[in-house]
């Protein structure tokens, strides 16, 4: 659900707020903050899904079969839990809170996503991201790379944590690759501190994943994304403990979207659905599944 700041002054901090929609993953469901009706897109990221937090029962978990992607960067971050990442370029990656698992689809990926070899019970909590690649990166070729958690900069700032994921924000830089202007940060912020976002993007989106925040005057609570104006710096107060994402950057332009695939060519979609039907896309070893083509 998509929420228009009606009534408000022009100079209001945000511009609008998006409600996720509920999505099964099995064992477990998914709060899908993009794409939206009214905002399909905040800088490069085209999708966002919120997952969990859930209780895993013993010998259960996340059980993505393999699937196609392209068009894309998937970008999977924790911070509770573990998952097991495998794909058709051979590489098999346990990742586990605060570290990134970086994936460029490019001209086209398979992988799947597991619960790792364990019986034990345990927890699920993370953000799963996508960003659209620039026109001149859609066909790029696949790859596939790990950036442990002690890679990421993390940095009190006025009372808050702020882990930067991706890009630069606050003077820290990431080094996970990016393939345009981004800006993706983590920020845990104490009961009563106020965190100033930054005017460092052209498009800058505010999701609350636990706790709330007020935002020049108005609350806004677990699971709602807030998508900022365009150069305000953007005071978020912390009304409980919160944990907070915030994702951006520069806008490259609309992309057409279809399952797992992005492309800025309608063409480009159908002929992966194609590739996917006749199996050119490649396997994942190890991993025999497959989810089908989805008939609408």
């Amino acid at each position: 659900m998509l929420t228009p700041e009606s009534g408000r002054s022009a100079t209001a901090a945000v511009e609008l707020t998006i409600e996720p929609r509920v999505r099964s993953l099995g064992d477990f469901d998914v709060r899908r903050v993009l794409p939206a009706a009214k905002r399909r897109m905040v800088g490069p990221f085209v999708f966002l899904d919120h997952m969990g937090p859930a209780e895993l029962a013993p010998g259960r978990g996340i059980a993505v079969r393999p699937h196609p992607h392209i068009g894309l960067a998937t970008i999977t971050y924790l911070f509770e839990g573990e998952i097991m990442h495998r794909d058709s370029l051979g590489y098999r990656q346990l990742i586990e809170p605060g570290a990134v698992n970086l994936m460029t689809a490019g001209r086209g990926i398979v992988h799947s996503e597991r619960a790792p070899d364990s019986s034990v019970a345990a927890r699920l909590h993370g953000i799963q991201s996508w960003v659209a690649l620039p026109l001149e990166l859609e066909e790029t070729e696949p790859t596939f790379v790990h950036y442990p958690a002690s890679s990421l900069p993390e940095q009190s700032i006025d009372g808050s944590t702020v882990r930067v994921i991706m890009g630069g924000a606050y003077g820290l830089q990431s080094p996970v690759l990016t393939h345009s202007p981004t800006l993706y940060f983590a920020a845990t912020l104490p009961a009563g501190a106020t965190l100033a976002v930054l005017d460092e993007a052209p498009e800058r989106g505010v999701y609350v994943v636990s706790g709330r925040v007020t935002i020049d005057g108005r609350t806004y609570g677990e699971g709602t994304l807030a998508v900022l104006r365009a150069g305000t710096t953007v005071p978020l107060r912390a009304e409980t403990e919160t944990r907070a994402i915030v994702v951006g950057g520069a806008s490259i332009g609309p992309r057409h979207i279809w399952w797992n695939f992005v492309s800025s060519s309608e063409a480009r979609i159908e002929r992966a659905k194609r590739d996917w039907l006749e199996m050119r896309f490649g396997t994942v070893p190890g991993d025999d599944e497959f989810i089908p083509l989805p008939t609408s």
